[in-house]
């Protein structure tokens, strides 16, 4: 059966335009339109539909207020956003994911881009990726009692013998920006080692996303700049449109170095560049952590770290993932330590590097 997907947009060719993509699939339909979100409000109200595409800026009731509405009334649904570059509409998104959204597309800046196949892609990805993982929630993949899966052959785990110098090094992509802020705003500021994290995401969405954490939690969060040097209780979040590594200085410190290397696998940053740049690290243990998303960037550059530093993996529980993508690689890799539910995630990290 296809998933009934509404589409909620205040200009008409832009309904029509996204609803073509939708109907082009066949895994789902889009018959339902709305002009803006108070009319999506009362439909909602009374229909149930697999998922919504939602604009952003729109007369009468914008997304975000649409969002609000739906969130205090426990209204329940599968939002995704479509937002422009501008940095108005990121810093709206990053809110919107706190009220309840799942992810989000890029608007395109007119019709003939609207209308060409890099939008198209990304709308019916994130549409199948998102609703086809809202499936995990009801079929756990992965009891307590089921086998680990082996690591491959010739992987030996290094071991540190008194590991002091430690680094959280996080990725994640769809349904990312949603989970962290259930991650960072409860970890402790003093906590006793730097993270550096790569979430997938245009330019400008990566500052807004790091400057709401920033607001919303005790430890240090910012989008990382070309020389930043790594302190302990401080997040670096890398900057949309470039890949970050992770450089050791002569005097024993770290700094972040970003670069225009092309996109790997369409994805830019790469969380596999930043864990590959770690393996000449200083650093006596990189806890590694895999959040929700598609794909399974992070694994081969986590499986290559293995070889030449001690790592302890964290992955996110697929019952707890928007997307199943990037923690299902990396857990069938057989190098994860620990599989966590999202609200168990900051906790564990705090225990495997301590406080200072």
């Amino acid at each position: 059966m296809k998933k009934n997907i509404l589409v909620v947009d205040d200009s008409a060719l832009m309904r029509r335009v996204i609803c073509d993509i939708i109907n082009s699939d066949s895994n789902f339909q889009a018959k339902d339109v709305c002009r803006d979100g108070l009319e999506a409000y009362e439909r909602l109200k009374t229909t149930t539909y697999d998922g919504v595409v939602l604009d952003v800026n729109m007369p009468r009731m914008d997304g975000l207020q649409l969002l609000e509405r739906l969130q205090k009334e426990n209204i329940k649904a599968n939002v995704i956003m479509v937002s422009t570059l501008t940095t108005k509409d990121a810093e709206v998104t990053i809110l919107a994911m706190e009220r309840g959204a799942i992810d989000f597309v890029t608007k395109p800046n007119n019709i003939a881009e609207a209308k060409g196949e890099d939008f198209k892609k990304a709308l019916l990805d994130v549409l199948t990726a998102v609703l086809n993982s809202r499936l995990y929630s009801k079929t756990p993949v992965r009891t307590s009692n089921a086998v680990k899966p082996a690591a491959p052959l010739g992987f030996t785990r290094l071991k540190a013998s008194s590991p002091r110098n430690k680094l959280v090094a996080l990725a994640c992509s769809t349904g990312g920006p949603k989970a962290l802020q259930s991650v960072i705003p409860l970890l402790p500021k003093n906590l006793d080692a730097p993270m550096v994290l790569v979430q997938h995401m245009p330019a400008g969405f990566t500052k807004s996303m790091a400057d709401r954490l920033n607001e919303i939690s005790e430890i240090a969060v910012k989008e990382a700049e070309n020389g930043d040097r790594l302190e302990k209780g401080h997040i670096y979040v890398a900057p949309g449109g470039r890949h970050m590594e992770i450089v050791k200085s002569p005097d024993g410190s770290h700094k972040i170095v970003l670069n225009d290397m092309p996109a790997i696998g369409g994805l830019r940053p790469c969380a596999n560049i930043t864990y590959d740049s770690l393996s000449k690290s200083g650093f006596d243990e990189i806890v590694c952590v895999v959040l929700t998303g598609m794909g399974a960037d992070g694994t081969n550059g986590i499986l290559s770290l293995g070889h030449h530093k001690p790592i302890h993996v964290i992955s996110q529980n697929a019952e707890t993932c928007v997307v199943y993508g990037m923690p299902k690689a990396i857990e069938e890799s057989g190098v994860v330590d620990e599989v966590v539910p999202l609200e168990k995630v900051a906790e564990t990290i705090t225990k495997n590097v301590g406080v200072k």
